[in-house]
C-alpha cells in the first residue's frame, strides 16, 4: 500500500531528496508487515534513518515523535480503536 503519511519522495524530517531510505514506522517482524499493509511508511535520508546517531533507529525521542504522529494520522484515516487492536500500544501521550 502507498504511504498514508507522505506523498512526496523526500526526507520526512529535513526534506532532503538525497540517499533516501523507506522506513516502516512500526518495526519488528509483525509490525513491519502491518506498517506496510496500512501505509505507515515514510522516506528518511540516510543520516535520519540509520547512518548517524540522529537516525530514527538510534534516537528514541525522534522514534517516539514519528510513532505518535503516525498514530495520529492513522486514526484520522481509520480509528483509535482499530489502531489499538492492530498495534496494541498507544504512542500518543
Amino acid at each position: 500500500m502507498k504511504s498514508i503519511l507522505q506523498k512526496e519522495k523526500k526526507c520526512w524530517l529535513c526534506g532532503s531528496t538525497l540517499d533516501l531510505h523507506r522506513h516502516h514506522v512500526f518495526g519488528g517482524s509483525a509490525n513491519r508487515a502491518k506498517s506496510e499493509k496500512y501505509g505507515l511508511t515514510v522516506y528518511l535520508c540516510a543520516p535520519h534513518h540509520n547512518m548517524s546517531g540522529a537516525g530514527v533507529h538510534f534516537d528514541k525521542a525522534f522514534d517516539q515523535q514519528l510513532k505518535a504522529w503516525a498514530q495520529k494520522q492513522f486514526e484520522k484515516e481509520y480509528s483509535h480503536e482499530l489502531f489499538m487492536k492492530i498495534f496494541k500500544r498507544n504512542y500518543r501521550r
